[in-house]
C-alpha cells in the first residue's frame, strides 16, 4: 500500500541533532533509501527540527526525535495529543490502538507521557515495521505492540469496549484508504471503544474541504459528539492540508484549556466544536461499503 500525505508545514524549532548518541540500545538509524512492501521508505537527519524524518514514497510520514519521545513535529500528532492529554490523567491505564503505524510518534509521546499505557500499532508494511523495531527504540510489548495487518481487518477482530483511544492516521495516495472512512468501519471503531472513548482521525484533504466534511458526517452519524481541529488557513480554504476529526459519546468541548495549547502551538489551530462542527458535515454525503447516501437517507 502505497502513502502520500498532504504536505503539512514544519514548525518546531530547529535543535542540534542528537541521534548518534541514542541508537547504542537499538541497531540504530541508517540513513539512505530503503525497500519495503509498499515501495520505498527515506530516512534523513532533519535539519529542522533535529532527529529523523521518515519519507514513504516520497511523502512526509513520521518523525522521531530518539532522544526525546516528547517532541511530535507534525502538527496534527500535537493537535491529537492535546485531546487526548485534555481527557486522561499521566497515571491513567490507557489503552490506545494505532491504525496506521509507521514510525510510531504519537505512540512514543504517549508511552512517555502515560507509564501504565498498553499501545497497538497496527501497519500493512510488515518491512517497514521491522525498520523502524531495527532503528529506532521503540518500547517492547505490552508496553507497544506493532501488528502487521490491514487496520480494518484488525480492528473488526478486537473485543468490544477494550480500548480508550483509537487513532487512525493511515493514507493511501494523499488521502485515507475508503475502506476507513465509512460508517461501517467507524461502527466497528465505535464497538472497540469503552464508554466516553475517544477516536482521532487523520483526513488529508484540499482547498475544498470536501473530504473533512464527508468524514465528519460520517463520525457525527456514529458518535454523541464530534469536533474538528485544523489551522485557520486550513478550515477557511486556503491550503492543503492536514483536519483532526475526533468522535466520543461522552463530551467534546473546546474547554479553555485545550483552545490555549492549541493556540500557543508554533502552528496555531482553530477548534470546531458542538452544533458548528455537526453543521460542518450536513451537507456532505456519508460513505458506505457500497457507496455513498445523503445524511437524510440514513
Amino acid at each position: 500500500m502505497s502513502r502520500k500525505k498532504p504536505p503539512a508545514p514544519r514548525s518546531a524549532p530547529k535543535k542540534p541533532s542528537r541521534t548518534k548518541s541514542s541508537a547504542a540500545s537499538v541497531g540504530g538509524p541508517v540513513a539512505g533509501r530503503h525497500p519495503i512492501d509498499s515501495g520505498i521508505a527515506e530516512l534523513t537527519p532533519d535539519p529542522i527540527a533535529g532527529g529523523w524524518l521518515l519519507t514513504i514514497n516520497g511523502a512526509h510520514s513520521s518523525h522521531i526525535d530518539p532522544d526525546d519521545p516528547g517532541l511530535l513535529d507534525f502538527e496534527y500528532l500535537r493537535q491529537m495529543a492535546a485531546v487526548i492529554d485534555e481527557r486522561h490523567a499521566p497515571d491513567d491505564h490507557l489503552r490506545v490502538l494505532h491504525l496506521g503505524g509507521a514510525a510510531c510518534a504519537l505512540a512514543r509521546y504517549l508511552a512517555d507521557r502515560y507509564a501504565q499505557a498498553r499501545q497497538v500499532a497496527v501497519e500493512i508494511d510488515a518491512e517497514l515495521a521491522r525498520l523502524v523495531r531495527e532503528w529506532f527504540d521503540l518500547p517492547r510489548a505490552p508496553l507497544l505492540r506493532i501488528r502487521v495487518g490491514d487496520a480494518r481487518a484488525v480492528t473488526a477482530g478486537l473485543s468490544p469496549a477494550s480500548r480508550d483511544v483509537v487513532v487512525r492516521d493511515a493514507f493511501v495516495g494523499d488521502r485515507a484508504p475508503v475502506h476507513l472512512t465509512t460508517v461501517e468501519f467507524t461502527r466497528s471503531v465505535h464497538d472497540v471503544l469503552a464508554p466516553g472513548g475517544l477516536y482521532l482521525a487523520n483526513c488529508g484533504d484540499g482547498r475544498n474541504l470536501a473530504l473533512a466534511r464527508a468524514e465528519a458526517a460520517t463520525i457525527a452519524s456514529v458518535f454523541d459528539n464530534v469536533m474538528l481541529i485544523a489551522d485557520p488557513a486550513m478550515l477557511k480554504g486556503r491550503r492543503v492540508g492536514n483536519v483532526v476529526l475526533v468522535g466520543s459519546d461522552g463530551p467534546l468541548e473546546a474547554s479553555p484549556a485545550l483552545v490555549r495549547r492549541l493556540l500557543s502551538d508554533p502552528l496555531p489551530a482553530h477548534v470546531v466544536a458542538g452544533r458548528a462542527a455537526r453543521d460542518f458535515g450536513t451537507v456532505a454525503l456519508l460513505d458506505h461499503d457500497l457507496g455513498v447516501v445523503r445524511p437524510d437517507d440514513t
